[in-house]
C-alpha cells in the first residue's frame, strides 16, 4: 500500500516543476549540494527530487544506484504536501503511512527519511532536497538548519537557470548570472564547510569525553539535592557490578554501610552548599552487586547545572586492596612485635615449666598412694600442655613451618572437642562423631589444629543465636574421579574430617571466594579475612583438599581430606618409668640463672648416680671449673645468662679443658646461636622444658660420646 498525501488531496503536488530543469542532464552544481546535504546530515543517501504533472526527474542523487519512480515513493509526495518546512520521519516501520512502502519493506529498506522541499517564487513547491537512511535516527538542530540552507541554496539554482533562459539575447548576462551562481554556491559550500569542521570538531571533543568517563577507573555520580543518583558513569558496571540503569533514581546512602552513613550525609551537605568551593574528600564502604562491601575514596564537588540546579558531581576509586596492602603490612608488624614477645614470654615461661616436669617425675617414683601419682600425672600433662601451647605460640608468630610427623588424629580432634566445651558459648550444642580406628596421618600437629580452630570458630560465628556444631571424622579410599579437579591430592586412602553448622549459611554468590585471602563478609573489626585461606593453603601444603557444602538457612559443612595410611594406627604413648640409677659417680656441672631449675636438676642427678656442681651464671662457673676442672665431665649450660651467656662460657671453657663435654639448654626452640653450638661440637641442646628422662638420655649419650 503506497502512502498518499496528507488530507487525501487529489491535487498532484508536482505541477509546478520547471520544465527546463527536467529537460537537462545531471549538473556538477547539483550533485555537490546533494553530495554535500549527506554529508552534514550524515546520511548514506541523499537526492534532489524534480517533477512537474508528467513527468519527474532525480536531479542528483547519492548513496543509491536504482530507485523506484518518485511517484511511487509516498516521502516525496508528503514533503511537498507540507508545505516548506522540513518533513521527517524518524522510523517508518512504526510510522502507519509507510510500514507497507516498497522501499521501506524492500531494497533499498529505507527507514529513516528527511526532505525540505523547494519552493519556488511563487510559492510553490516543484521538488525536494531529501536525505535518507537505513537505521531509524533523526536530525540534530544543527543538522536540519544545514538541509535548509542546502534546499534554498538548490532553489536558487533553478532560479538562476530560470532567468538565464528568459534572457535570450542576453547571452553575456546569462552567463554573469550562472558566474555569480557560482561563486555564491562556493561562498556557500565554505560557509557550511567551516560549520561541519567546527561540528566534527566539537564530536570529537564530546567522543574524547565520552570514552574518557567509560574507561576511567573511577565511578562517577551526579547527585541531586535530595541525594538521589541523576546520572551513573559506565564504569560502574566494571567496578561495582551495577548497570549504570540501576542506580538512576536511588538514594546514594542506600548503598553506603550504615556505619559510613553519617560521615557520608556530612561531606554530601558540605559539598551541596552553594558556599563549598573546597571539594569534599571521604572514605567509605559501598555495597557491591554481589553482596560484598568494598571500601571508595570519594571526592564530591557541588556544581549548578543548565536549569540552575545545585548538584553534587561524585567521583569514587575503589582503594580496598590498597587498604589491604596497608592492613597486611600493620599486621605483619604486629605479627613481628607478637613474635619479639612471645620470644621473651618463651623463655620465661619455659623456665618455670621445667622444674615442674621434673620435679613431678621425680615425685611419681616415691610417692606409693595411686591417687597422688594420679595428681602428680595431671601436673606433668599440663606441663606438657603449657609448652605445647608455648611451642605453638612460637610456630605461628615466626611463620615457621612446624615438624611433620605420623599422628593419630583421634587425640587432636578429642583436644579440639575439649577445647570448644570449655570456650564456646553454651547455646551451641557440641556433637562428635569420630571413631576410635581412624587412620594415621603425617601432618604437622600445630597446623593441624589451626585449621580445626578456624573452621570451628567461624561455625560458632555462623551461629550467634545458637545452634548444632558437629565435629566428625571417618576413614574414606578415594578414586580418580573423587579428586577430579583438585590437582594436589592422590588417590588413595584419605582421613575425611568434617565441620558442620547450622547457622546462616553461605549465599551462592559468593561461596567461590570464600578462600580468597581478605574475603570478608563480617562486620569491620570482627574479621581479617585470612582465616579460610589460612585453612586452604595449610591443607593444600600437605597435598589433601576440602569440599564446602552451604545452603542459607539451614547451614554448612565443610569436608577437608588429608591423604593417610591405609590399617595404620598409633597407640596413645605409655607414660615411661624413670630409669633406675645410671650414674657413676661422674661430676657435672649445671650452669643456670633460675635456682628452681637447678635445684630439679640437681635433685635428679643425683638421684640417678652423679656428683653435682651448680653455678648461676658463667662468671661463677669458670671460677668452679678451674676449681674443680679435672674432675668435671659434662657441662649443662643455660644458652640465656646474665653476666656471661652459655656461649661464651663454652668457648672459655674449652680453652681450659678441650676434652670437656657441652651440653645446651635454651629457653626458645630454634635458637639462632644452634649452629654455633653445633661447630663447638656441643653433645646436645635441649629445649626447655624437658622431662627427667629425656635429660637423663642426653646426658648419657654425651657421656658415650654419642650424639
Amino acid at each position: 500500500m503506497k502512502a498518499t498525501p496528507p488530507g487525501g488531496s487529489t491535487r498532484s503536488p508536482f505541477e509546478a516543476a520547471p520544465t527546463y530543469i527536467l529537460e537537462k542532464l545531471p549538473e556538477q552544481e547539483f550533485d555537490d549540494l546533494t553530495a554535500l546535504a549527506g554529508q552534514l546530515c550524515e546520511a548514506p543517501i541523499a537526492m534532489v527530487f524534480i517533477a512537474d504533472e508528467q513527468r519527474q526527474w532525480f536531479k542528483a542523487r547519492i548513496g543509491i544506484e536504482e530507485m523506484p519512480n518518485p511517484r511511487e515513493i509516498g516521502f516525496c509526495a508528503h514533503t511537498l504536501a507540507h508545505g516548506i518546512d522540513i518533513f521527517e520521519v524518524r522510523d517508518a516501520r512504526a510510522d502507519h503511512r509507510f510500514a507497507t512502502d516498497p522501499v521501506v519493506t524492500a531494497a533499498p529498506f529505507i527507514k529513516f527519511y528527511a526532505g525540505v522541499p523547494l519552493v519556488n517564487s511563487n510559492g510553490q513547491a516543484f521538488g525536494a532536497l531529501c536525505v535518507m537512511d537505513r537505521r531509524p535516527r533523526t536530525l540534530t538542530a544543527e543538522q536540519s538548519n544545514a538541509l535548509r540552507v542546502l534546499a534554498r541554496s538548490v532553489t536558487v539554482q533553478v532560479e538562476l537557470r530560470k532567468q538565464a533562459r528568459k534572457i535570450a539575447a542576453g547571452e553575456k548576462k546569462a552567463n554573469h548570472l550562472l558566474g555569480v551562481a557560482e561563486k555564491s554556491r562556493r561562498a556557500l559550500l565554505g560557509v557550511l564547510e567551516d560549520e561541519q569542521f567546527s561540528t566534527q570538531k566539537l564530536r570529537t571533543s564530546e567522543e574524547r569525553f565520552r570514552r574518557l568517563i567509560e574507561n576511567s577507573s573511577d565511578v562517577i555520580l551526579v547527585i541531586d539535592e535530595n541525594a538521589q543518583i541523576s546520572y551513573s558513569s559506565p564504569s560502574t558496571l566494571r567496578i561495582l557490578g551495577y548497570e549504570p540503569e540501576q542506580l538512576i533514581g536511588r538514594d546514594i546512602f542506600d548503598i553506603i554501610h550504615a556505619d559510613d552513613r553519617a560521615k557520608a550525609k556530612d561531606s554530601f551537605l558540605q559539598a551541596s552548599s552553594s558556599t563549598a568551593e573546597v571539594p569534599q574528600v571521604t572514605e567509605c564502604r559501598i555495597r557491591h552487586r554481589d553482596e560484598t562491601w568494598r571500601i571508595f575514596q570519594s571526592v564530591g564537588k557541588g556544581m549548578l547545572d543548565a536549569g540552575g540546579v545545585r548538584r553534587v558531581v561524585l567521583n569514587s576509586r575503589d582503594v580496598t586492596e590498597s587498604r589491604q596492602m596497608e592492613e597486611r603490612f600493620l599486621r605483619a608488624q604486629r605479627m613481628e612485635a607478637i613474635g619479639t614477645l612471645a620470644s621473651g614470654v618463651a623463655h620465661d615461661l619455659n623456665n618455670i615449666l621445667t622444674p615442674m616436669l621434673m620435679v613431678a617425675g621425680l615425685l611419681k617414683e616415691s610417692l606409693g598412694d595411686a591417687r597422688d601419682r594420679e595428681m602428680l600425672v595431671m601436673v606433668e600433662k599440663s606441663a606438657q600442655r603449657g609448652a605445647s601451647i608455648i611451642s605453638q605460640l612460637l610456630t605461628f608468630s615466626r611463620g615457621v613451618e612446624g615438624t611433620r610427623a605420623s599422628v593419630q588424629p583421634k587425640y587432636l580432634l578429642k583436644e579440639m572437642m575439649n577445647l570448644m566445651q570449655e570456650t564456646f558459648p553454651r547455646n551451641i550444642e557440641l556433637l562428635s562423631d569420630v571413631p576410635g580406628d581412624l587412620w594415621t596421618v603425617v601432618v604437622d600437629s600445630t597446623q593441624f589444629h589451626q585449621v580445626l580452630l578456624n573452621l570451628c570458630v567461624n561455625a560458632r560465628d555462623a551461629m550467634p543465636d545458637g545452634g548444632k556444631l558437629t565435629l566428625s571424622a571417618r576413614n574414606v579410599l578415594l578414586g580418580e574421579k573423587d579428586i577430579q579437579g583438585h590437582e594436589e591430592a592422590t588417590p588413595g586412602p584419605h582421613l575425611l574430617v568434617m565441620v558442620g553448622d547450622t547457622g546462616h549459611g553461605i549465599p551462592p554468590s559468593i561461596i567461590s571466594r570464600i578462600f580468597d585471602p581478605f574475603f570478608t563478609t563480617k562486620e569491620l573489626g570482627k574479621g581479617t579475612g585470612l582465616g579460610l585461606s589460612t585453612v586452604i593453603g595449610i591443607v593444600k601444603s600437605h597435598k589433601g583438599f576440602i569440599n564446602v557444602y552451604s545452603e542459607p538457612g539451614k547451614g554448612t559443612v565443610f569436608r577437608i581430606y588429608f591423604p593417610a595410611s591405609d590399617g595404620a594406627t598409633l597407640a596413645e604413648p605409655a607414660a615411661t618409668p624413670l630409669p633406675k640409677a645410671q650414674g657413676k659417680g661422674e661430676t657435672i656441672l649445671i650452669v643456670d640463672d633460675e635456682p628452681h631449675i637447678l635445684g630439679a636438676l640437681r635433685e635428679l642427678l643425683e638421684k640417678s648416680g652423679y656428683r653435682v656442681l651448680t653455678a648461676q651464671n658463667g662468671e661463677e662457673a669458670i671460677r668452679i671449673f678451674i676449681e674443680h676442672g679435672t674432675e668435671v665431665q659434662v657441662v649443662v649450660t643455660d644458652v640465656m645468662m646474665p653476666v656471661m651467656g652459655g656461649l661464651a662460657l663454652i668457648n672459655t671453657l674449652r680453652v681450659i679443658k678441650p676434652g670437656v663435654k657441652f651440653i645446651a639448654t635454651t629457653g626458645l626452640e630454634r635458637e639462632e646461636k644452634t649452629a654455633e653450638f653445633a661447630a663447638l661440637g656441643v653433645s646436645a641442646v635441649l629445649a626447655k622444658p624437658f622431662s627427667p628422662i629425656a635429660f637423663l638420655q642426653v646426658l648419657a649419650r654425651a657421656l658415650n660420646n654419642e650424639r
